[in-house]
Parts: structure tokens; C-alpha cells; sequence
């Protein structure tokens, strides 16, 4: 039952093509302070959902602060993706997601972990 809430390597999402092909040609939304970039994939991976985060330098100057935003932003996503890859195998349609925080102060991880409750059932609903 503990490896239901893993977050491997094959999950995360890395493929700099598929990256900007995100940003310049996916769908988003937003639940601030996350912005959820998505796109479904043609092609059928090994895995249903590859997900990434990311954090402006910009509005978090130091490294530190934008590592800690990820490594919330990763946790709350761990353990709030089951139903959302649940969701998707029933489906047959893998997709790739891009969770961008783009608040201005240190979240918290209970607003991040309702937040990203939020962005989930979001997500779960496009696929209908």
C-alpha cells in the first residue's frame, strides 16, 4: 500500500521538448497560487501522468526558498495523485502536467496541499 504514493523518475516530467511544447501549445488554468499547464499526449506512455514543477526566480531570489516551494509543491502532488492517475488509466489518455507556482511569499503546506486538492479534481474533470 506505501508504493501507491511514490513519485518515480519515469513520473516526473524532464523531456525538454515536451517542456516547451507545454508552454507554448498546452492548455492552462489557475488556483492561485499554482498554475497548471497541461497537455494530452498523442502517444501512449509507460507512464499516464508525468508531472513537473517550477518556481520563479524572479519572485524568489534565493535558491533555498525556491528548492523548499518544489520539494512542497512535489510533496503535495505525492499524495494527492491517486485518483487523478486512476482517473486517467480509465480513460486511456496520458498527459503531461506542469504545476508553476506564482504566488509572492513562502507558502505554507497546508494552503498548498488544498490548493493542490483543488488543481486535481480540476484536472480529473477535463477529462470527461
Amino acid at each position: 500500500m506505501a508504493a501507491k504514493y511514490t513519485y518515480h523518475k519515469t513520473e516526473k516530467l524532464k523531456s525538454r521538448k515536451l517542456i516547451d511544447g507545454l508552454f507554448t501549445g498546452g492548455k492552462s488554468f489557475s488556483v492561485f497560487p499554482i498554475k497548471v499547464f497541461y497537455m494530452f499526449l498523442p502517444d501512449a506512455t509507460t507512464q499516464p501522468v508525468q508531472a513537473g514543477v517550477g518556481v520563479s526566480a524572479r519572485n524568489f531570489r534565493k535558491a533555498v526558498d525556491r528548492n523548499r516551494i518544489k520539494r512542497l509543491l512535489r510533496e503535495c502532488y505525492r499524495l494527492n495523485k491517486l485518483s487523478l492517475h486512476e482517473r486517467i488509466q480509465q480513460s486511456n489518455k496520458p498527459i503531461a502536467v506542469f504545476f508553476l507556482y506564482t504566488g509572492k511569499e513562502l507558502p505554507e503546506y497546508a494552503l498548498l496541499d488544498e490548493k493542490m486538492k483543488v488543481v486535481i479534481t480540476k484536472l480529473e474533470s477535463l477529462l470527461v
